[in-house]
């Protein structure tokens, strides 16, 4: 019997403070839809949208009530990608350049990866189409995507409209079958069905509800003639999201890892269509009391659904959690949730909400101050651009405008005046925190030429830069291309290996098949134009480039899809810039470059 005795008291000092065994990490589905405002749900007060689906998922969840992103696309994607605030981690546009995620940061992807998850990523990246910047690069070892940040802006597959359409396939463009949102969505089932035994990280970001407004009939006939709709596409786009969700969410059960999937559902912003406003009278749609839509600093344009439901984890039941959180506080808690550790991990923005989600004392939860930024600028940006300044109660937007949303939630009454040392205080927040950025404003995202086994860089008028720095004078999509304005720009490009360089300058993509001076008036692309630039013929004679002080021309063959230049090139940063010129001197940027080094 003594010895027994000795055996237990032996066994359970070793085991002391050690599970006998791990439990199982969960999987996790990060669902976020584009343009998407707060309102544009049944569950949130809506009173005409149709989103059952989402409306159950919601009422099984831990709801962030006071949840803030970016008040766009990119931004709030290089946010939540980093658990950094989007200027820390150097995006504040949507095109020219600046929607590129510096490698140096480390993202969510590379965190699940690190921790020995699968990870996926099937929609829109919207962080960087070039070589070391992609979603494959980031850390996804999975990824079907379009280019750009919109199917139809130029990087994406020529005329993609939504259905059938050729997206990128780790890397390589491949035909698809059916409407966007169920491609996205089915992918992810596919992966999570082959991959289900090990933990994944499935990241979903939808391009819908963002335009071009393309939809299956049946979706939009629903909405369709109601006077108080103010898109019937849009609406119809988000009940074909929450049917697709609804089938994501059938399956996880047919799988039986239903309870052991954490799902977050958020949005990328405020809403884009879900409301219209009128002169004289009342706003068309559902701003579900907020001021604002995409593109604001007031809270209609940042303040938005999340909601994260894990039955296995006690993340359950349909309860609210109104303290101030954000985007970039997914990243922390996704690694305190799922039990990942890093030895040396970045230097967050944002803190853990696993407190919170777990229903912990709300007293003990700090004060937190939060900003949301929209520069919306091709240079530096600097303080007080589009800034949003936040804490529980209060708002500072853009230093002068005070907002109590305790008592006036629909930021009708600038109360700076009344309370100077809220302002006082906030402002200071914000000097602080802007002078952090120092090192975040001195990086530059270039995109690198010549690199070792990554083939030719391909270049569009997307990424250009410009002197006026605006954002109208650029030819970002398929229906900027067709209408040819007489605009150009450069790329801010790293030549990463000296040697000789081809330089293939095209009008149209490669895969249109048109020569560079024939015209295509006749083509419908799927993005109506509602930033139109003015249309312009060219008949090109001359095509010209510089890469820094390197530079060279050639004719244009009449039957030309491309002219290729020849250009020696030394290592190191350069701008480089293209010329179709015509005649009479009149000139427009090459849209399409693609650059190969070649071999010695």
């Amino acid at each position: 019997m003594a010895a027994v005795i000795r055996f237990l008291l032996l066994v359970s000092v070793l085991t002391a403070g050690a599970p006998l065994s791990a439990a199982p990490r969960p999987h996790v589905v990060l669902i976020m839809t584009d343009d998407q405002g707060y309102g544009d749900l049944a569950c949130l007060g809506n009173p005409i949208i149709k989103t059952p689906h989402l409306d159950r998922i919601h009422g099984e969840s831990v709801r962030l009530t006071n949840f803030h992103v970016n008040p766009a696309c990119a931004p709030t994607r290089a946010a939540l990608m980093t658990g950094r605030t989007a200027h820390r981690a150097g995006v504040w546009h949507v095109v020219m350049g600046r929607t590129m995620l510096h490698p140096d940061e480390v993202t969510m992807a590379e965190v699940f990866r690190d921790g020995g998850y699968r990870t996926a990523m099937f929609g829109k990246w919207h962080l960087g189409d070039n070589y070391p910047f992609r979603p494959q690069d980031q850390g996804f070892a999975e990824v079907l995507t379009h280019g750009g940040g919109v199917i139809g802006h130029t990087p994406d597959y020529w005329m993609n409209d939504y259905f059938d359409d050729h997206y990128l396939h780790n890397g390589k463009w491949e035909k698809q079958d059916g409407y966007c949102t169920d491609v996205w969505i089915d992918h992810g089932i596919r992966f999570l069905e082959s991959h289900r035994e090990k933990p994944c990280f499935v990241y979903l970001p939808l391009n819908a509800p963002h335009g071009p407004f393309e939809v299956p009939e049946r979706f939009a006939a629903m909405y369709r003639g109601n006077p108080e709709v103010p898109h019937a596409e849009f609406y119809g786009m988000i009940t074909a999201i929450d049917e697709a969700v609804g089938r994501l969410d059938a399956a996880l059960e047919r799988m039986g890892i239903r309870d052991d999937t954490i799902l977050i559902f958020l949005t990328d912003n405020g809403t884009s269509a879900g409301i219209k406003y009128r002169r004289k009278r009342a706003p068309l749609g559902f701003d579900a009391g907020m001021r604002g839509k995409k593109g604001s600093p007031y809270d209609g344009g940042h303040r938005v659904p999340c909601f994260v439901r894990w039955p296995g984890g006690g993340l359950d039941g349909g309860r609210d959690v109104g303290r101030i959180t954000a985007h970039y506080d997914l990243l922390p808690t996704l690694m305190e949730l799922c039990g990942i550790h890093r030895a040396n991990p970045p230097r967050f923005d944002g803190m853990s909400l696993a407190p919170l989600l777990r229903g912990g004392r709300k007293d003990s939860w700090p004060e937190r101050t939060l900003v949301t930024e929209m520069p919306l600028t091709v240079g530096t940006p600097g303080p007080w651009s589009k800034i949003c300044v936040m804490n529980d109660r209060w708002r500072l937007v853009n230093r002068d405008e005070l907002y109590d949303v305790a008592a006036d939630p629909g930021q009708k009454r600038n109360v700076a005046a009344d309370h100077p040392e809220v302002v006082q205080g906030l402002a200071a927040w914000y000097e602080r925190y802007y002078g952090s950025l120092a090192e975040a404003r001195r990086r530059e995202c270039r995109i690198p030429l010549g690199v070792a086994g990554q083939g030719p860089a391909l270049l569009t008028s997307y990424h250009w830069n410009n002197e006026s720095g605006e954002q109208r004078d650029m030819p970002w999509a398929h229906h900027h291309i067709v209408a040819g304005p007489l605009q150009n720009g450069f790329w801010r490009v790293d030549v990463a290996r000296a040697g000789t360089y081809a330089v293939r300058l095209r009008r149209w993509p490669a895969e249109s098949g048109l020569k560079i001076n024939e015209h295509a008036d006749h083509l419908e692309p799927p993005e109506k134009p509602w930033h139109p630039l003015e249309p312009a013929q060219l008949t090109a004679v001359k095509a010209r480039v510089r890469i820094g002080e390197a530079g060279r021309s050639a004719p244009v063959p009449a039957d030309a899809a491309h002219v290729e230049l020849r250009v020696q090139l030394g290592e190191g940063p350069a701008r480089l810039q293209t010329w179709f010129e015509d005649a009479r001197g009149r000139s427009r940027g090459a849209y399409y470059v693609d650059v190969e080094r070649l071999l010695e």
